[in-house]
């Protein structure tokens, strides 16, 4: 496989800093130094210096265009391939080839010379990358109409920034360097504004500052790097979920702001087994701060939190990291050291933390505890039951079955009786548990026995060892109880909303479902969501589901749970926990958002209702202008000819005149009968009239529009009877039969003929003309539409569809088919009468 050419670009923060000067003086020091170099193409612009660069440099001729009469020199790409030079350099990357060249652009010209293996030196500016297009309209008012896909020029091997600072272009540009001096002050006084340049530059100096990071990181990974190389200041704020995250992280910015492109990284590492004290809410909030900040915000999911944040920060070449004081009590500092502390011990010399004092160090972490009340009433009962009353029963049960059994084995079955009431009733009732069992075990198995004192030291040192291990046993029951309770809870929260979410991204929940959703989950009566247009203006409901007994105002519901300033969902039946408001806030936000969709599609549809009516009314100005006006004028022609004193008609002329007259009014006659018709089917007000027809009364009458001998009708007199409204069948027959003869070959006769099929009539108009591909089968029902080179006076293109129209107003279809052999069969298809047969 052949080599792939190197790309290297000058990319210039604004016309006439020099860019190609540079580009060419980098082709000069490749020549010296014996490599094959030509110039592919250079656009000097008249520029002295810039001409001379080019003596000394082999140039490939270029190749010239014709277009609208012009003649455009352009890249000779075929000759540029044929010299295979090593090195070629191609000025003006965003250019657009003149149409008739290979390529749309010069970027695709140097695609092929790399992907033949040449190198290629070539030069942009900044205004030109296509990211930046509305950045740079914005700040100089220009739109660039050539320019480059960023990925083009981030490919390349090779970014060299072409820098000047304002005041030295503008100078330049005064000097005549540049420009011709007739444009030199306009452009001063316009696009080279110092404003504009600075602007510009700043531009170019942070895309190439993000080019060259690119490469950095990619040197680092690929070299292992893992040590910190302080390029630039990289923030990392370490996150815990708590109140004091909003500190620290505008600590941080505070910070970035002091080095020139400082970065701020927020992350938060959450363990892996999900229970964690985090609020979602408040690390929701922090994202948004962070990110309002320029920041980024990261989740990282890991066991161990000192070594996981020690290692993003890593990864990401971080200067520094932002740490709080811990929120643990002081004695909690003598189990272990805590996140902060770690993190300082191990960064190491090349990562600086700053630990930052806040409102909630050292007051704890007041952590979300399931207590007992979260169990149902009998398991606390009986809890306390096991308990208090459970140790006595037991002594006696021991005293009598088993009196020898030792202390040391009853105290076993005493604790196992503490385990039974932390199961069973949570924490107190163990504890009551352990307590009233060492009053037992004292008086009833600790000599002296029958008497609440210890005579042996020994037996001493047992009971307060039990009454030990029975609160420890009690404690890490109930803290392993209140676990298994949080971390189902979260699994059916998780669930419900995965679901919630999915179903509605879906698209597969309107508003009364996720209400009636709501209601299911929750257990409630009924649910409401309620609106208002400010804040003084009264509430009213958009939608409720669940029984009767609404509520006719937020305040008098049992939850409220507010969606924005303006709307609020409530809740009646009974009060929900704290714990639910959770799950409750994200079916509130589900709901606004499938509301706020539900209108968007309305308005979607009432926008595209209103596109069809001034498409319609666009296309009725048209046929009005032209096809009305064209009856119009024959008329009025023959009008004027008649009345004319200065011409003596003969009555032959007088008769062909007449005819011309009502020729010409029974066109208009049938384009303002089409556009009536058209008219009441937008809106809605046909209303058939249905009765029992034959169609022997009807199809006959339609034919009247049409030459003598231009229709074969075939209406079998066994037909049953139809249920239609007389009129407009035959306006609807009348119409697709003057469509098929309008299309016929001359001297071939349309066939019109009728039949049953499956409890229904088809009458068939079959035409032997040149047909419609199956592609334009329904558009030609459209209105306005003219299938093929129709021409202008051949009608407005209503025909077909008043047709169809008054047809499926009757319960019936209209239908496109081909004809065997050729042409086109129109399908009538119309329901029975009641009445059947006749």
């Amino acid at each position: 496989m052949a080599r792939r050419g190197r790309l290297r670009i000058y990319l210039g923060s604004a016309p006439g800093v020099g860019k190609t000067y540079a580009m060419l003086s980098e082709g000069h020091r490749r020549v010296e130094r014996g490599t094959d170099c030509v110039v592919a193409f250079v656009e000097h612009h008249n520029r002295p210096r810039t001409e001379v660069m080019l003596h000394g440099l082999e140039q490939v001729p270029r190749r010239e265009i014709e277009y609208r009469g012009a003649v455009f020199p352009e890249m000779d790409i075929d000759a540029v391939l044929a010299r295979r030079p090593a090195v070629a350099l191609v000025d003006e990357l965003p250019h657009t080839n003149v149409p008739g060249s290979r390529n749309s652009k010069r970027w695709q010209d140097v695609e092929e010379l790399l992907a033949a293996g040449i190198d290629v030196v070539s030069t942009v500016n900044i205004q030109h990358l296509e990211s930046l297009g509305d950045v740079v309209e914005s700040i100089t008012g220009v739109r660039q109409r050539e320019t480059v896909p960023d990925e083009v020029v981030r490919r390349a091997d090779q970014i060299e920034l072409v820098d000047m600072s304002p005041q030295a272009l503008r100078r330049r540009m005064a000097h005549g360097n540049i420009y011709k001096p007739d444009k030199v002050d306009a452009a001063l006084s316009n696009y080279f504004r110092p404003g504009n340049l600075t602007a510009l530059r700043e531009l170019a100096l942070l895309w190439t500052a993000d080019r060259v990071d690119e490469y950095l990181q990619e040197y680092r990974t690929e070299h292992r790097v893992s040590t910190i190389w302080a390029s630039r200041e990289r923030i990392v704020v370490g996150l815990t979920g708590g109140p004091e995250g909003r500190t620290l992280i505008r600590r941080a910015a505070r910070l970035a702001e002091k080095g020139a492109g400082g970065e701020v990284l927020a992350v938060y590492i959450s363990r892996s087994d999900g229970l964690t004290s985090a609020s979602p809410k408040e690390l929701a909030v922090q994202r948004t701060l962070v990110e309002d900040l320029g920041g980024t915000f990261h989740h990282v999911v890991g066991d161990d939190v000192p070594a996981g944040l020690l290692s993003f920060a890593r990864g990401v070449n971080a200067t520094q990291i932002v740490l709080g004081v811990s929120r643990r009590r002081s004695w909690q500092s003598v189990l272990s050291p805590g996140v902060s502390a770690t993190v300082a011990r191990e960064s190491g010399p090349d990562l600086d933390v700053h630990i930052v004092t806040h409102d909630a160090m050292a007051k704890g972490r007041h952590l979300p505890v399931v207590r007992g009340a979260h169990l149902s009433r009998a398991r606390i009962v009986w809890g306390w039951l096991v308990g208090v009353a459970g140790p006595l029963p037991l002594a006696l049960l021991l005293a009598e079955l088993a009196p020898g059994m030792g202390l040391a084995n009853d105290m076993l079955l005493f604790l196992t009786l503490t385990v039974a009431a932390a199961l069973l009733g949570g924490l107190l009732p163990a504890l009551a548990s352990a307590a009233v069992g060492s009053l037992v075990i004292n008086y009833c198995f600790t000599p002296p026995i029958g008497e609440l004192t210890i005579a042996d030291p020994e037996n001493m040192v047992a009971l307060l060892i039990f009454v030990g291990v029975g609160a420890s046993v009690a404690s890490v029951v109930s803290l392993a109880a209140r676990r298994t309770h949080q971390a189902a809870r979260l699994r059916a929260e998780a669930e419900t909303l995965s679901f919630l979410a999915g179903s509605v991204l879906r698209g597969e929940t309107g508003l009364d479902a996720l209400l009636e959703q709501l209601r299911e989950t929750f257990s409630m009566e009924s649910v409401a969501l309620f609106e208002r247009a400010g804040d003084v203006e009264p509430w009213t409901c958009v939608t409720s589901a669940g029984g009767a007994d609404r509520v006719a105002r937020p305040e008098d519901a049992d939850v409220e749970m507010a969606v924005g300033d303006h709307l609020v969902l409530v809740l009646t039946g009974r009060v929900l926990p704290a714990e639910d408001r959770r799950v409750l806030g994200a079916f509130a936000a589900q709901t606004a958002v499938v509301l706020e969709r539900q209108r968007l599609v309305g308005e979607a549809e009432e926008a595209r209702r209103l596109a069809e009516g001034n498409k319609i009314r666009t296309s009725l100005l048209a046929a009005v202008s032209h096809d009305l006006r064209t009856p119009l004028a024959g008329i009025k022609a023959s009008v004027s000819s008649l009345r004319s004193d200065d011409v003596e008609w003969s009555e032959e002329d007088q008769a062909l005149l007449l005819e011309g007259i009502e020729d010409g009014a029974d066109r208009l006659d049938h384009l303002v009968g089409n556009l009536l018709d058209m008219s009441r089917l937008e809106t809605g007000t046909v209303t058939p009239v249905i009765r029992e027809t034959d169609l022997d009364e009807v199809v006959p009458m339609a034919l009247g529009g049409v030459p003598d001998g231009s229709v074969e009708l075939d209406i079998p007199e066994t037909l049953p009877m139809v249920a239609v409204d007389r009129g407009l069948l035959e306006r609807a027959v009348a119409n697709i039969v003057e469509n098929a003869v309008k299309y016929s070959p001359a001297g071939v006769p349309v066939l019109v003929s009728a039949g049953a099929v499956a409890g229904q009539v088809q009458i068939r108009v079959v035409d032997r003309g040149p047909g419609v591909p199956d592609d334009a089968k329904d558009r030609i029902f459209a209105p306005f539409q003219r299938y093929g080179d129709a021409p202008r006076g051949a009608g407005v293109g209503l025909g077909l569809a008043v047709a169809r129209g008054f047809v499926e107003a009757m319960g019936g279809a209209v239908t496109a088919e081909d004809t065997p052999g050729g042409g086109l069969s129109m399908a009538i298809t119309v329901p029975l009468a009641p009445a059947g047969p006749r």
